[in-house]
């Protein structure tokens, strides 16, 4: 399935790693941004989250929260906010049904090789479940001050 603009974003539930059950539907009165990426620890994934982490407190004041997603486990993502001082939840998708209900699961070309991996992707929901902006095979560098860009337009 292909996630379109003014599409409601389709609901989900993953295990957090707050200890709790997200539940993007709960989520009331905020705009999200929901990136998703390939793994925990790995260069550009760290490089993503810690640019969002860096602008945290900013996109808080905007009305809006941050979720990263991925397949790797909870205790994976636990070591990884450790590591890099995550300030936001990191939702766990072993599974990968919400990676493929958000058309995120493709094909991939690395070193030659091809094989099938999350496409980094991200998305801002308005505090309406509306998608409002989506950002396809993301480029690491500067993303994040793009999607903090977009927030402020919406507030």
């Amino acid at each position: 399935m292909k996630i379109k603009i003014n599409q409601k974003a389709p609901n989900f539930k993953l295990p957090s790693t707050n200890g709790t059950k997200f539940e993007l539907n709960n989520l009331k009165r905020k705009n999200i941004v929901l990136y998703f990426y390939p793994k925990d620890d790995t260069p550009g994934c760290t490089l993503e989250s810690q640019d969002f982490s860096k602008l945290n407190n900013m996109i808080l004041k905007n009305k809006t929260v941050i979720y990263g997603i991925s397949a790797d486990s909870i205790q994976s993502h636990l070591n990884f906010k450790k590591k890099y001082k995550i300030k936001f939840q990191l939702l766990s998708d072993i599974n990968k049904k919400v990676i493929k209900k958000y058309g995120v699961w493709g094909k991939k070309i690395f070193m030659g090789k091809n094989y099938m991996g999350i496409i980094r992707t991200t998305f801002l929901i308005d505090s309406n479940r509306k998608v409002l902006k989506i950002w396809n095979n993301v480029r690491v560098k500067d993303h994040a001050k793009d999607v903090y860009s977009e927030i402020k337009k919406i507030v």
